[in-house]
């Protein structure tokens, strides 16, 4: 088979969501944007509907797509919508969207005006990642102006930048508990939820209504944190297409020179989503890479099962692995 093969243990991510569902003891928010990370987000939310209580997204998109697939229920879409396009989108599918500041506020509105629609919202708050959301003093006046009746505020959220670090964590907790409580005054109960994986990880006081859960469920913890009862749910696999013996020269591009013996050449390369430089002593071509090893025509082998060790090795995150590897895969699913 000329592409790689990515094999998803959906038995895997629903242990790992059970997992973290009993660690936090509240509403479970399944994080399934980037395609799950790389592990396919239809399938994943349709192996996760007896856990999850919401899924969330990136992208309206994205939640498009999960409508697409027949998953029903509330899907948040953590970015907010940047044009009116996409805010009917949102609307039509009925996505609940993020609003961050109040120009989304404008926009959302101008939007509904203009298609007769109503949108359900949750309020993004800034409490030290500095990435989207209200800081506190711009909140506090959007929640003292006019509010537009076509939004529907049900949830106000934010965002711990250092789950492991217990001193940070606890002052964007205490801010992000007042600015909630102001929010609740203007709008009534409201679901709020701060935590993600790592914010579970960091303990149970910060799970409040609900925790958004996206690494932890396909196997990973974040910096800081270890949780051996964690399934990685992903293995890569690719066929070896040659089977040679080094000679003399190279082995793929640059002055990497393999000992005389026998070569593999697996068909994978940095197009498959795979780093082209990191621990190999050899650079990866485009689609294919040499092998030190003795191996058969034709032969499938793995060459991704640990995110976490191969990150390490090309000095990245898990995160960014996960959503690369799949690349130009074939996804097959395991259950049990």
């Amino acid at each position: 088979m000329q592409q790689t093969r990515a094999v998803v243990r959906l038995d895997a991510v629903r242990s790992n969501a059970r997992l973290f569902r009993a660690a936090a003891g509240t509403k479970l928010c399944a994080v399934v944007k980037a395609d799950a990370y790389g592990h396919g987000a239809a399938e994943v939310a349709r192996a996760l509907r007896m856990q999850a209580d919401c899924f969330a997204v990136a992208l309206v998109e994205e939640g498009a797509q999960l409508r697409h697939a027949g998953i029903g229920g509330e899907i948040l879409v953590l970015c907010p919508p940047l044009t009116e396009e996409e805010a009917l989108r949102a609307a039509y599918h009925g996505l609940t969207v993020t609003v961050s500041d109040r120009q989304d506020v404008a926009l959302l509105a101008r939007a509904c005006a203009r298609f007769g629609a109503r949108l359900r919202c949750h309020l993004k708050v800034n409490t030290g990642m500095n990435r989207f959301g209200f800081d506190e003093e711009p909140l506090a006046a959007a929640l003292a102006s006019r509010w537009p009746r076509s939004l529907r505020v049900e949830g106000i959220y934010s965002h711990f930048y250092r789950p492991e670090d217990r001193a940070a964590t606890e002052a964007q907790f205490a801010l992000f508990l007042r600015m909630a409580e102001r929010a609740q005054q203007r709008f009534g109960r409201l679901c709020r939820h701060i935590a993600a994986t790592g914010g579970v990880l960091a303990g149970p006081r910060y799970a409040l209504d609900m925790v958004r859960v996206g690494l932890g469920l396909y196997g990973y913890a974040p910096a800081g944190f270890s949780v051996p009862a964690l399934r990685p749910a992903l293995r890569v696999y690719a066929s070896v297409a040659a089977a040679r013996t080094a000679f003399s020269g190279g082995a793929g591009y640059g002055s990497y020179a393999p000992r005389p013996g026998p070569l593999s050449v697996v068909r994978a390369g940095y197009a498959d989503g795979f780093f082209r430089v990191g621990t190999g002593r050899n650079a990866l071509c485009m689609d294919a890479f040499v092998a030190e090893r003795a191996a058969q025509k034709y032969e499938d082998v793995c060459v991704f099962s640990d995110a976490d060790a191969y990150a390490l090795g090309h000095g990245t995150v898990s995160y960014e692995v996960l959503v690369r590897v799949c690349g130009r895969a074939v996804k097959e699913y395991v259950d049990g």
